[in-house]
């Protein structure tokens, strides 16, 4: 489990850590790796030009530590200060010795520029004279920021204001919820974590799955197993209106690990012309899927199946006037599955502000609504009882129609399979941007649901001594990734 965590945790790990080593060490060990990153963005280092951004704080000190390193190797190294007054002394000390300069105005020849005006403690977005400065940077130069874009939020990603957008960042310690959650992660590029020592302690703000956390949550059947032992998942789905949606949580329903996949509806001839081995009509099930493709008016069906003693997905339609006592007074898993503007209709505030603040607002409706709760968007993600997850694999190819009522399915199918609201949630979130990424783009919904079994057999075989599918390693490269993480 990859984990991110609050600037207040980091901060006292700091200073626990700086009580123990000598004055200036632990700045040292960032600059050192913040100057390894830029030397290997570089390759040759000799001769390069680099501009330094630098802010009064910490972060401007370990740029103009980590210049100084670089400039001892060769390169032509110009800070440019926000404030020319507030330059971290040390910094701007070393610097100087190994030759570096100090510029008012930003060069408009570079290789590379680095970003350390404001630290994990900034907020609110750039003020007046560092986004002058960002305006500035030359067009199509790298820039590398110090532990995080400035102007982006380090607890929540959020943005108010100008912000960098950098195409790599080198953070130190442990990751930041801001750099994993959108819009901050879309601006942070490909994160580099820079091991500085640091003993984190309390649970972290936010997780991300890898492939064996995964691998230890796919349900596998046994030789005594039976359909009904591996989970019966009923969809409750479609209308003559949109029965594609009916199939399409169909299709992801099968491919998600149980035993049957049970369809109630007005579109049982469309699931049963493309899936005839769907059971047709109410009976025995583990868990529900409602609301893909429900249309209006059938809130009833949502109540009739919430009131039922299993585990419950909601999706799409079926979120319309939920009732949140209801919800808190089950004893099942509840699952919610909504996009941002969904997510505004139960809250109760504008999709804007879903999109600007997306932490919040599924901490917020989860706590609401007594549920666990999956966010879909740029950046998935999923809160239950105070943990939350941020899932590392998609695509924007993504953003098609009926792609949600694929995850909705599969998520539902790992619920009747036994797992817990928060790991259906995130296990198919992970699986469904897996997938995507094999299908490769333009997609359509369908084609994820095909590529779900290639998917489950990568995360299987990884942790089962075989090879992994051609074409599907963690560890290729995925700008579309949050923040650039691989996620193996």
């Amino acid at each position: 489990m990859r984990t991110a965590y609050s600037v207040e945790t980091v901060r006292a790990a700091e200073r626990e850590l700086m009580a123990r080593l000598p004055e200036g060490a632990l700045m040292q060990r960032a600059a050192a790796g913040l100057a390894a990153v830029c030397a290997g963005l570089l390759g040759r280092v000799y001769g390069s030009r680099i501009v330094l951004l630098a802010g009064p704080g910490d972060n401007g000190g370990d740029a103009l530590y980590a210049g100084a390193r670089l400039a001892r190797r060769g390169a032509g190294v110009t800070a440019v200060p926000m404030d020319p007054g507030r330059l971290h002394a040390g910094g701007l000390a070393a610097l100087r010795a190994a030759g570096g300069r100090v510029e008012e105005a930003v060069p408009q020849r570079a290789d590379l520029v680095v970003d350390g005006l404001l630290g994990i403690g900034g907020r609110g977005g750039l003020r007046p004279a560092a986004a002058a400065l960002v305006e500035r940077i030359p067009p199509g130069v790298p820039v590398v920021a110090v532990d995080l874009p400035s102007g982006v939020d380090a607890d929540t990603g959020e943005v108010a204001g100008p912000a960098v957008t950098a195409d790599v960042t080198v953070t130190f310690g442990a990751y930041k919820p801001g750099l994993l959650i959108d819009p901050g992660a879309s601006r942070a590029g490909v994160v580099h974590l820079v091991d500085i020592g640091l003993e984190l302690s309390g649970r972290p703000a936010v997780e991300a799955m890898q492939h064996a956390d995964v691998a230890g949550l796919l349900p596998v059947p046994t030789a005594s197993s039976d359909k009904y032992r591996r989970g019966v998942v009923g969809i409750a789905a479609g209308s003559p209106q949109y029965p594609g949606a009916a199939v399409l949580a169909v299709a992801g329903a099968l491919r998600g690990g149980a035993g049957a996949v049970r369809y109630v509806g007005p579109a049982a001839e469309a699931v049963l012309a493309r899936y005839p081995e769907t059971l047709i009509g109410r009976g025995r099930v583990q868990a529900w899927v409602v609301g893909p493709g429900l249309g209006e008016g059938r809130g009833g069906e949502v109540a009739e199946l919430l009131a039922q003693d299993v585990p419950v997905l909601v999706d799409a339609d079926g979120l319309r006037g939920l009732d949140a006592g209801v919800l808190r007074a089950r004893t099942a898993p509840t699952l919610l599955t909504p996009h941002a503007g969904e997510a505004a209709a139960l809250l109760g505030v504008p999709r804007e502000s879903v999109e600007a603040g997306r932490l919040g607002s599924v901490r917020e409706l989860a706590e609401r609504y007594g549920s666990a709760v999956l966010l879909k968007g740029s950046t998935t993600l999923v809160a239950s009882g105070g943990v939350v997850r941020v899932n590392p694999t998609g695509t924007p190819w993504l953003a098609t129609a009926g792609s949600g009522d694929v995850l909705s399915g599969l998520a539902g199918s790992l619920l009747a399979g036994g797992l817990s609201g928060a790991d259906a949630g995130s296990v198919a979130a992970y699986l469904h941007g897996l997938a995507a990424r094999l299908t490769g783009g333009p997609l359509l919904a369908h084609q994820v649901a095909e590529a779900l079994p290639a998917a489950w057999r990568d995360v299987s075989r990884r942790y089962s001594g075989a090879a992994p599918l051609p074409g599907a390693s963690p560890r290729t490269p995925a700008p579309q990734t949050p923040a650039g993480l691989d996620f193996g």
